[in-house]
């Protein structure tokens, strides 16, 4: 099996880790904190803005799930024009980003953010950037709302059933 990566900052990212563990061909997911100014971040930085973005690393099987079908379902669950927000939560850390490690994703990213843009007469707020750093978040974040089914989520909850599970 090849394994590809994406990182995708989508607002809180407790529920868009919950969310994209229940499909098919994502092979692994872990929260962190991606390109910001400094290495390691705690948490409680993070909050006080930082300037790192909640991210999601996903590890997918290409040969399972195509990098198209992630951003299809990533574009569901974010309100691409909102600034530093998603849902109730607000500020730098919650903002929305696609970050690729590999220079072959780009051309497949920027199809579909450019069928995306086309939805919007105002500029998408998407991040779209390599990768500069990525510092995984503590225990306690990683699968949280498996941990804490209660916890908050912007993201309804039809949509963390998406796949039937």
């Amino acid at each position: 099996m090849s394994v590809k990566t994406i990182y995708l900052a989508g607002g809180c990212f407790w529920g868009t880790q919950k969310f994209f563990d229940q499909f098919e061909g994502v092979v692994r997911t872990e929260v962190g904190y991606a390109n910001g100014p400094t290495a390691n971040p705690s948490y409680q930085e993070v909050c006080r803005s930082s300037g790192h973005a909640e991210t999601v690393r996903i590890d997918y099987d290409p040969a399972k799930v195509s990098l198209t079908q992630l951003l299809d379902w990533y574009f569901l669950t974010v309100d691409p024009t909102s600034y530093h927000r998603q849902g109730g939560d607000m500020g730098v850390q919650y903002r929305t980003g696609i970050y690729y490690t590999e220079a072959e994703q780009l051309p497949e990213i920027r199809a579909r953010y450019a069928l995306e843009q086309a939805k919007y007469r105002q500029p998408l707020e998407v991040e779209l950037l390599p990768l500069a750093n990525f510092y995984p978040a503590e225990e306690y974040h990683q699968k949280y709302l498996d941990k804490n089914p209660g916890g908050y989520c912007h993201i309804s909850k039809d949509l963390l059933h998406l796949a039937g599970n």
